[in-house]
């Protein structure tokens, strides 16, 4: 066992464990014990605890966490459950964790060789009472912060709520007239795509890339059977998916996984939850929305629509559409962002899908453009509000997560109790000192080996005879 003074006053450098033994299997735990998980990543994540009024002072666990109890009175629990919160001792049991990927785990031996600042005991008390009233504070101010992502989730749903229903620009339709209403802005997007697609074919045919023009297929009516149409106001016009974009699913292709792997990754390759890897080509080139195809998909916090504007491929398991504007894609991606499309899909469950057809029939409603445009910029602008909020958000986690290590830190320097010291020098000197309190500490556990020993001797002598 190694001595040596610790860099601040009245506490000692103890190499040898300040717990009784580590308990294997299923462990029982007591009152004032602590426990704290060995296995990855609930060790990295700090799930730990001081066992406190248990309803029969005991109780028990598996072996997937240590319980460590004080191998005397005179040592706080609290102390021993701050140390083992303590960056250090976090950062090299993930060091030193053993076993295979994804289920590691701290060793015992690391557990117990992990070396300790021992305090005088009064001490103890007086850091222990310290760090619950800091700490708490610190876990309060946490816990208010990691409280508002969630609300910000919720605002950014009402807002597109908002949005795609009207309610965002109520107050502007009473100042605003449109320039031309949504049934005229619908016939002269229809017409557009129709001279487009004439012109396409056009140029395919006189290229000999086909042999004939291929019939222009008119687009779909809004499915208002399946489930009930939104709500919109009177000024809007209700359509479906197909009528305000245009479905590219046909150009898609995918790209073998070992064929991905070769790749120098130049251009993103978007699937169900995004982007999933990069190839080398692209298919696509312009101003896109891609939609979650497969039903596993839903429900998870990432929303099934998203944007793309560039140079992409894409493969199957996600749906492409090219709207006649980058601000109608805009309105396109917040109205299928969160669009409640379980009505629409077909298939087993668990294995169902949002098909071509189902998707260019969804209902959605069409402002006047002069309107949509201001409904992109007003969902822009509070978006980016929210997003300028979770980032200070972030840092103010990152800051509070640095303050936790920081008041441990200067606890096991010395530095909450240094005043206090000073104004109790009798409390930490003569048998109240650090090494009075060691030498007690040694002379119990030297009482206790030999007792083990000799219950250990009667146990094996009776099962003998």
């Amino acid at each position: 066992m190694a001595l040596a003074p610790t860099d601040y006053h009245g506490a000692l450098h103890y190499e040898e464990k300040l717990w009784g033994e580590i308990k294997k299997s299923y462990t029982n735990f007591a009152d004032g014990d602590v426990i704290f998980a060995k296995v990855t990543p609930c060790f990295e994540n700090g799930k730990a605890a001081i066992v406190r009024d248990m309803p029969a002072g005991i109780g028990a666990g598996s072996s997937e966490f240590y319980v460590l109890r004080p191998a005397s009175k005179e040592i706080s629990s609290s102390l021993l459950f701050a140390i083992i919160k303590t960056q250090s001792f976090m950062q090299q049991g993930a060091e030193n964790m053993t076993g295979a990927v994804g289920l590691r785990r701290v060793p015992r031996a690391f557990v117990e060789a992990f070396p300790l600042a021992l305090p005088p005991f009064a001490e103890q008390k007086v850091i222990a009472d310290k760090l619950d009233i800091l700490l708490a504070q610190v876990e309060n101010t946490k816990a208010r912060l990691e409280r508002i992502p969630q609300i910000l989730k919720l605002f950014r749903q009402s807002v597109l709520a908002g949005a795609v229903s009207g309610r965002l620009t109520e107050e502007w339709r009473r100042t605003h007239s449109p320039t031309e209403n949504s049934d005229q802005l619908l016939s002269r997007w229809e017409k557009t795509r129709y001279e487009m697609f004439d012109e396409a074919q056009g140029k395919l045919l006189q290229s000999r890339k086909i042999k004939k023009i291929r019939k222009f297929k008119a687009p779909s009516k809004p499915d208002i059977d399946t489930a009930p149409p939104p709500d919109t106001p009177d000024s809007w016009t209700l359509v479906s998916v197909s009528q305000f974009a245009e479905c590219l699913d046909h150009m898609r292709i995918p790209v073998k996984k070992d064929d991905r792997a070769t790749a120098k990754g130049l251009y993103p390759y978007f699937g169900a939850n995004g982007e999933v890897d990069k190839v080398d080509d692209y298919i696509f080139d312009g101003d896109f929305v891609l939609v979650t195809e497969d039903e596993t998909f839903y429900g998870r916090e990432k929303p099934i629509a998203y944007r793309y504007s560039g140079k992409c491929w894409v493969n199957n398991h996600a749906h492409i559409l090219k709207a006649p504007t980058k601000s109608a894609n805009d309105y396109l991606c917040y109205s299928l962002m969160h669009y409640n499309v379980i009505p629409w899909l077909s298939g087993t469950t668990g294995r169902a899908k949002l098909t071509q057809a189902a998707l260019n029939s969804l209902p959605m409603g069409l402002p006047p453009e002069n309107e949509l445009n201001e409904i992109v910029r007003r969902v822009d602008q509070l978006f980016a509000r929210a997003n300028r909020i979770e980032q200070q958000v972030n840092n103010a986690l990152a800051r509070v997560n640095n303050l936790t290590q920081s008041i441990l830190a200067k606890a096991f320097r010395g530095e909450l109790t240094e005043q206090w010291r000073k104004d109790n020098p009798e409390l930490i000197s003569g048998e109240n000192s650090a090494e009075a309190l060691l030498e007690r500490i040694q002379a119990e556990r030297a009482a206790q080996k030999p007792a083990a020993r000799r219950k250990k001797i009667r146990n094996t002598e009776q099962a003998e005879k």
